[in-house]
């Protein structure tokens, strides 16, 4: 049977680390860290039980810290361009290297790397790790870089604005200026002449304080300068730079990569290297995060195989759960990407998203479990869960740099409390409660054929008079899933009418069946009659997934 792509993601400072100081602007030695030997055999074997089968390990590669590594001959960072005492693990200041926070013994922390790779496909999970392709931290410096490699911007002429076998940007002339004091209260401040582009196409010299400041933009031969003008032949430096980096990480036994903000690097780039990865190494798969509708097939043809949903599926979700839209709105979601729908990626929460419970979400985790649902087993592509999202992990801590928004920081030292709970066996009721249903809902997602293999029958355009609830069909072979989501606080007494085209469509037949709901096991006679309707009894916050034979 065909495997559903279920994606966890583990911010990896953070999950293991059992320290509960959380001290706002805490150092490392005050609120502690996770590291990558927390992932142990059991807990691996915990997560692939869930029903996971790609585990996105966030914050693998070295970033900028404000943590002092000198003493193992990692570079110093300069903290006026570092963002907490943590770092952003988007501000990577060496493409071949971990994360000296990751690891028990920083002078072994590629062999506890690649050791992590071991345990977590013994446990018959994938790897997937970010790839930071658009930008790079201010003080870029490859320590680990293999023998024969041109570091970045090492060959560059920063006299020239732009140069297609530049990998930075410039602007000549120009002292790094940005909104922030440069001290820091550091004896010396940070010094940058000429300036170098920032990374969210901030191309002068004086970033603002909603700017990615703490990193530069890389140059993949688009002049923008003139409009946006690509410079593609010869190949641009960068471009062999890059790959070079995907094909190091994949040599080390990386399943995939989350590449980080894909659209704003040139499709001609992700043609070409995506070409090559897979050239090698057929079964890696990429991931993009791309916004913009217009550019999904875009970036499909040059080589994602999975993009972010965002804007469509997430975005209708969120604002369903919050009762500020009806869920008709969800069959207009996965319209806008039918024809492309194997190849989105469907998802409730990540690492730059509010957390369901926060109060600027829904103010608590069940109110997400029928947007689960639909995100689980509407249709055959992958979906992604945020590890703490299976517990109801608020995300409303003040952690310093990342303020009170509803998120988990990126930015800090923290522990999660939801995960620490876990791992102490202290949950509470009902955040045991939410986890046993989100193990129902991924398992039904990962077993059930219809679900894996199936076709789908969105039954929303004769059941227009429910706003809150959202019902499909799920078919494969003989086996049929009826499938009705309630968005609500009430029990929901429904009549799903099920129409004649639904029965031609997907093969059924008119009978009497008798149906098991796999949320509940509960077993119920169905009649099934064209164009009539189904009586269907809903719990609030929750779904009945009813199962029969066609």
């Amino acid at each position: 049977m065909k495997e559903k792509i279920v994606i966890y993601q583990i911010f990896t400072r953070l999950y293991g680390n059992r320290n509960t100081t959380c001290k706002e602007n805490g150092t490392i030695e005050e609120n502690g860290c996770g590291k990558m030997n927390d992932f142990t055999p059991t807990t691996l074997k915990k997560i692939r039980e869930m029903g996971v089968s790609h585990v996105w390990y966030t914050g693998i590669i070295r970033h900028a810290t404000q943590t002092d590594y000198s003493a193992y001959g990692i570079p110093r960072n300069h903290p006026a361009i570092v963002k907490g005492k943590a770092g952003s693990p988007y501000a990577i200041t060496d493409y071949y290297d971990v994360d000296p926070d990751l690891a028990v013994d920083v002078n072994l922390r590629m062999a506890e790397f690649e050791q992590l790779i071991a345990r977590t496909h013994k446990a018959g999970l994938k790897v997937i790790i970010d790839f930071v392709p658009n930008h790079v931290a201010r003080q870029y410096h490859s320590i680990c870089k293999p023998e024969g490699v041109r570091d970045l911007g090492e060959e560059d002429n920063p006299q020239n604005g732009f140069d297609p076998q530049n990998n930075f940007y410039y602007c000549p002339g120009q002292r790094f200026a940005p909104y922030f004091d440069l001290y820091h209260d550091e004896p010396e401040p940070y010094l940058e002449e000429p300036a170098k582009a920032t990374g969210n196409d901030c191309f002068h010299n004086a970033p603002g304080m909603n700017d990615w400041y703490e990193t530069v933009k890389l140059n993949y031969g688009v002049d923008y300068y003139a409009g946006r003008v690509g410079h593609f032949n010869p190949i641009p430096n960068t471009w062999s730079k890059m790959t070079d980096i995907l094909l190091f990480w994949a040599r080390k036994g990386v399943d995939g990569f989350r590449c980080d903000m894909a659209e704003m690097v040139p499709a001609d780039f992700w043609r070409w290297a995506t070409d090559k990865v897979k050239f090698a190494y057929p079964d890696k798969i990429f991931v993009g995060e791309v916004y913009n509708p217009a550019e999904y097939r875009n970036y499909i043809g040059a080589g994602f195989d999975y993009l972010y949903d965002k804007v469509g599926m997430y975005d209708t979700l969120r604002e369903v759960i919050r009762g500020n839209q009806s869920t008709l709105a969800i069959t207009g979601a996965w319209q806008a990407t039918d024809d492309i729908r194997d190849h989105m990626l469907y998802f409730l929460e990540n690492h730059d998203e509010q957390r369901i419970a926060s109060t600027f979400f829904a103010g608590d985790g069940r109110k997400g479990v029928p947007g689960l649902v639909v995100s689980a087993l509407l249709q055959q592509n992958p979906l992604m869960i945020y590890a703490g999202q299976e517990y109801g992990e608020r995300g409303m801590d003040k952690e310093g740099f990342s303020g009170n928004d509803g998120r988990t920081t990126i930015f800090d030292y923290w522990s999660v409390a939801t995960l620490v709970r876990a791992a102490q066996r202290r949950l509470t009721a009902d955040e045991k409660a939410l986890k046993a249903v989100y193990d129902r809902v991924i398992q039904i997602a990962g077993t059930e054929k219809a679900v894996t293999e199936g076709a789908s029958f969105d039954l929303m355009y004769v059941n227009g008079l429910y706003h809150h609830q959202y019902a499909f069909l799920r078919k494969a072979g003989q086996e049929v899933l009826l499938v009705i989501a309630n968005f609500t606080d009430v029990q929901a007494e429904l009549s799903v009418n099920i129409p004649g085209h639904a029965f031609d469509f997907l093969g059924l037949k008119e009978k009497n069946a008798v149906a098991t709901d796999l949320m509940t096991d509960v077993k119920q006679t169905i009649t099934l009659r064209r164009n009539e309707a189904v009586a269907v009894s809903v719990a609030p916050y929750s779904a009945a997934v009813l199962k029969f034979k066609a």
